[in-house]
């Protein structure tokens, strides 16, 4: 297998579009405030293992749960509308039980926000176009990126302040919004 630096830039920026790590410091911040601490070389190893397992094998777990893909985009499409709407209208929906909240770095920073439905749909896409070497070297570069921004969490949040950071929840609550609104839309009308 040859690294093509064209398919490597591609799926790095595919890739790095979806998980949107940029765009999720409002959530995350969120649940480090509900949570206390997210660890982010265990969330990350959490996300890089899924992402992997997932452009080695997903497609055929998929098949073999008689699951497809558009199913499963529309499933994380709910768990990122309901996400947005916490963060638009300033609820709870996902309540702060303190023993779930334990695992917040695995769920839902890991799971669903970092190694998402929309991060899964598009590996299995990029595999149909371009090599796996590629794909699994944009994979780990994306979560050097995510480690990075994780382990930054604290600084970015005292860089913003509480009204920077309200301002963010807010602009980003709408964008998460409308990425579940499309997620939901692109894949509904393929289960009808």
């Amino acid at each position: 297998m040859i690294i093509d630096p064209a398919q490597l830039l591609k799926s790095t920026m595919v890739l790095f579009a979806v998980i949107d790590i940029v765009g999720s410091i409002p959530v995350l911040m969120d649940v480090k405030r509900k949570s206390g601490d997210i660890h982010p070389g265990r969330a990350t190893l959490v996300a890089l293992g899924i992402m992997l397992a997932f452009l080695f094998v997903g497609e055929g777990i998929i098949t073999f749960l008689g699951v497809d893909v558009n199913s499963f985009a529309v499933a994380g499409s709910f768990v990122l509308f309901f996400m947005a709407l916490e963060m638009i209208l300033g609820i709870e929906l996902f309540k702060s039980d303190p023993s779930t909240m334990k695992t917040a770095t695995i769920v839902p920073v890991a799971f669903p926000l970092i190694a998402g439905a929309g991060s899964m749909t598009s590996i299995l896409s990029l595999r149909a176009e371009f090599a796996q070497l590629n794909i699994m070297i944009a994979i780990i570069i994306n979560m050097a990126i995510v480690f990075i921004v994780l382990k930054n969490l604290g600084r970015l949040e005292r860089l913003l302040g509480e009204g920077g950071i309200a301002i963010l929840r807010k602009v980003f609550g709408i964008i998460l919004l409308a990425i579940a609104v499309k997620l939901f839309a692109d894949n509904a009308k393929d289960l009808v």
